[in-house]
């Protein structure tokens, strides 16, 4: 049943790329950036209304009302394709640190550029990381509200990889609240199978958190602290404690 349900999610998947190559990306490239939002972002709202409907899936929100009204930063932690697409309608206007390949990808990555996100070339570290603290801060104080993923790529439900913290300083820089966002979509939309499965998303959103005055170390701290008591809440899959991540990079190294 579950994979049936996922190949008509596929279609309709598919079905709405269509649509945004035909029709939704031709008409954002001719308006205003603001504009652009609210036609591209009728992509996502789509893609995550039908597959709702298709998988049978619930979404739990909670914490969103307390958002700041200001730009601010979203931390999140990365699991699957679906926080992708519905953390980009969390909070307008909003733009997402991303792969620089991403832009490539016919279509998607067309209309992910015209909403002007901050490329990561990750082939060269240092140089990326001046860029995403440049323009990040910049895109802040242009009233932006800005989307990192600090564990800078999905990690399956149960693992866990210490948080970068480019996103909070970008936020001391420009002194803005960073606020924690924790979820569990990766149980339901597996990173490593196409077959999705029913059951319910809960997303939550923190307590925003200040920046001034403080030293990113101590602000991706408090976010990965949170995020990671939320996980041990929402989480179907058991959470590893941080003494074993701390042993296994130990060995590693």
């Amino acid at each position: 049943m579950n994979a049936l349900r996922s190949v008509l999610f596929y279609v309709g998947y598919f079905m709405a790329l269509l649509l945004s190559a035909v029709v939704l990306v031709p008409l954002a490239a001719c308006l205003p950036l603001q504009a652009r939002y609210r036609v591209l972002h009728s992509y996502n709202h789509i893609v995550l209304w039908w597959f709702r409907l298709t998988c049978g899936v619930k979404v739990q929100v909670t914490g969103r009302d307390a958002l700041p009204e200001g730009a601010c930063v979203l931390l999140a932690n990365h699991q699957s394709e679906w926080e992708t697409i519905y953390l980009q309608v969390a909070k307008r206007p909003l733009c997402t640190v991303l792969k620089q390949e991403l832009l490539k990808i016919p279509v998607f990555g067309w209309g992910l550029k015209l909403l002007e996100p901050i490329p990561l070339d990750r082939t060269q570290p240092s140089k990326a990381l001046k860029q995403v603290l440049s323009v990040g801060t910049q895109r802040l104080k242009d009233g932006f509200t800005v989307l990192i993923f600090p564990e800078g790529t999905r990690i399956a439900p149960g693992s866990r990889k210490k948080f970068n913290k480019s996103g909070a300083a970008i936020a001391c820089r420009a002194g803005v609240p960073v606020v924690p966002v924790a979820h569990n979509a990766g149980e339901i939309w597996p990173n490593d199978s196409w077959i999705k499965r029913p059951g319910t998303i809960h997303v939550a959103y923190g307590p925003a958190i200040e920046t001034a005055g403080r030293k990113p170390d101590a602000v991706i701290a408090d976010v990965e602290a949170w995020v990671e008591a939320k996980l041990q809440e929402i989480s179907s899959v058991q959470r590893p404690p941080l003494e074993e991540e701390a042993a296994a990079d130990s060995v590693g190294a």
